[in-house]
């Protein structure tokens, strides 16, 4: 099973507060273990809301709304990737990962192609490997 591990904005992180030196080495150290360990598949954190945008669907037209965004907690400040046997796993490793008081982690399970059952045909199953074959030569 693979799991998207969101790591929730704080007023700091929106604030572009960068973190601390320690905290950056006691993530690499973290996320070591976990690509020892074969969890971890991807992991990036985000620019605050400032420098993105939004943009809702209102019928034919495209409403685009740029940030920051209000309530820090409503919003992403970085991601994990991980696989794992299941989302009791994901929870022990995220309770071993080095945040600060008042942080909160939301982990979220990937769908999978089986997921979708008949409705994700032949088909629409050949043209997701090939697509995840130009991401991955891409990423080379």
């Amino acid at each position: 099973m693979r799991f998207m591990v969101i790591v929730k904005a704080s007023k700091a992180s929106e604030a572009g507060e960068l973190p601390s030196t320690e905290m950056l080495t006691a993530m690499g150290k973290f996320n070591e273990e976990l690509v020892k360990a074969g969890i971890m598949l991807a992991g990036e954190g985000l620019q605050d809301s400032s420098r993105g945008a939004r943009v809702r669907w209102e019928g034919k037209n495209r409403v685009v709304t740029h940030g920051p965004f209000p309530n820090p907690k409503e919003l992403v400040a970085g991601y994990w990737i991980w696989k794992c046997a299941s989302l009791d796993e994901a929870i022990e490793w995220i309770k071993r990962a080095p945040f600060l008081e008042g942080d909160e982690i939301e982990i979220r399970q990937i769908f999978e192609a089986e997921d979708f059952g008949e409705n994700f045909t032949p088909e629409l199953r050949e043209q997701e490997a090939q697509l995840g074959k130009q991401i991955a030569s891409y990423s080379n």
